[in-house]
């Protein structure tokens, strides 16, 4: 059985779009990314699914609980939102080929 010429567009675009979306989450699934705090007295590595691969603590830093606290956040945080960015530009390339219009995914 033949589609009318837009359903089987339809299908043909779903399929490309599935495809897409698998190869968008094996690149997610690459990144890594490292961000500092504190001059680089806490270091925090983290992948692009946001698990914290690594923290390194200069042990300078180590004496004063609330500043290694909030330097941990801090670099944490820094690296959530370096994740964010190559996920977003990850998909703004991939998306930006397929013809689709801006915000829909």
């Amino acid at each position: 059985m033949k589609l009318p010429g837009n359903m089987g567009n339809m299908q043909q675009m779903m399929r490309q779009a599935q495809q897409m979306q698998e190869k968008l989450k094996q690149e997610i699934a690459q990144i890594r990314v490292e961000a500092t705090a504190g001059g680089g007295m806490v270091a925090i590595k983290m992948d692009g699914e946001k698990n914290i691969l690594a923290v390194k603590i200069d042990p300078e830093v180590a004496g004063d609980v609330e500043m290694l606290q909030d330097m941990i956040v801090a670099a944490a945080s820094e690296a959530v939102k370096k994740v964010d960015e190559q996920v977003q530009a990850k998909m703004g390339g991939m998306l930006g080929g397929m013809g689709l219009p801006p915000g829909l995914f």
